[in-house]
């Protein structure tokens, strides 16, 4: 007699809080940071003797006492942000009467204005492409065909990141068919899978022409000149002709803003920060902005005002003689 196959194990409230997620597209990222926080968080009351349905207060500034005094406070938001959202998940499903969570004060976080770069310095950021177009364009390199190829798509990365306001992985997920060069445009899914459109300015049309005309057909040369089969309607490939991801965005953004001297913990994310912040500062409309970026709710895109606030701060202490070098003392005679 053959033995009868086990009964699968029905998923517990941890697998269907994943699943809840997932479809609803959460990025692998979450999926993984979600995982670890809530499956820590389970392990932990399970291993006191507590019912994850019912914790007590006690339970709960316990654990809460446990992640401030092993991490750092963005990392403490972050956990507890997953664990709220497990337990939002749990009442809703019907696994839970609430959120036990609601009661707690969590530890407040500094409030961080994003790093915005100034206009010059996006223009060194070019400069430094400039010059690797240039020296590649002397044949000086191993393969002078290549690096021109990777100079010109660097360009039109820069250039599309900035016109956009792109996100990292907006930028690697964009495809050929996501393009309208005549109306200046391009279609992204951002978070949650919501499409918006991205508006192109003359500077990103002009390098994006230039890189699809002669530096993309190059690298997806390489692909098929290697051996490779198929290929790949992404935007923007790496040297090997295959689609450059998010890491190797973020490679090369990240070298380029190195080499031209820009300050350490500039990232790819900056430039979104700066196009919104530059916005802004041109006098567009905050929810033109909010529009333009993708964000659900206005007070995300708020914090840019602060930004603007603060770059015009800085700009009348530098520039106003007055506020230079501080106001003269008030005489104690009056005249």
């Amino acid at each position: 007699m053959g033995t009868s196959a086990k009964p699968a194990r029905p998923p517990g409230p941890l697998d269907r809080f994943l699943l809840s997620l997932r479809a609803k597209d959460a990025s692998e990222h979450t999926l993984r940071s979600y995982a670890t926080a809530v499956g820590a968080y389970l392990d932990w009351l399970a291993a006191r003797g507590a019912d994850w349905r019912t914790p007590v207060r006690a339970d709960l500034r316990a654990y809460l006492a446990k992640l401030v005094g092993s991490g750092a406070r963005t990392s403490v938001s972050q956990r507890l942000a997953a664990i709220r959202s497990f337990h939002r998940f749990a009442a809703r499903a019907g696994l839970a009467a609430g959120d036990p969570w609601g009661s707690i004060a969590a530890p407040r976080l500094p409030r961080r204005l994003p790093r915005v770069l100034e206009v010059d310095q996006i223009e060194r950021l070019l400069e430094v492409i400039d010059a690797d177009e240039d020296m590649a364009a002397t044949g000086s390199g191993r393969d002078p065909t290549l690096a021109v190829a990777l100079a010109v798509r660097d360009r039109a990365i820069v250039e599309v990141a900035y016109a956009a306001g792109l996100r990292i992985s907006e930028l690697a997920a964009a495809d050929l068919s996501s393009i309208d060069l005549r109306k200046g445009e391009i279609r992204v899914l951002g978070k949650g899978r919501k499409e918006r459109i991205g508006l192109l300015g003359r500077p990103a049309i002009v390098a994006l022409e230039a890189y699809l005309d002669a530096a993309r057909p190059a690298l997806e040369a390489r692909r098929s000149g290697a051996g490779r089969a198929g290929s790949s309607d992404a935007i923007f490939l790496n040297s090997e002709g295959s689609p450059i991801g998010v890491r190797g965005l973020r490679y090369r953004i990240d070298r380029l803003c190195r080499r031209a001297g820009l300050p350490e913990g500039v990232s790819p994310h900056t430039l979104r920060h700066s196009f919104a912040t530059h916005l802004l500062d041109g006098g567009a409309d905050l929810r033109v902005v909010q529009e333009l970026l993708g964000h659900e709710s206005l007070a995300t895109t708020q914090v840019y005002t602060h930004v603007s606030a603060a770059r015009l701060r800085a700009a009348y202490t530098s520039a106003h003689p007055r506020a230079k070098h501080g106001a003269p003392a008030a005489s104690s005679e009056r005249a």
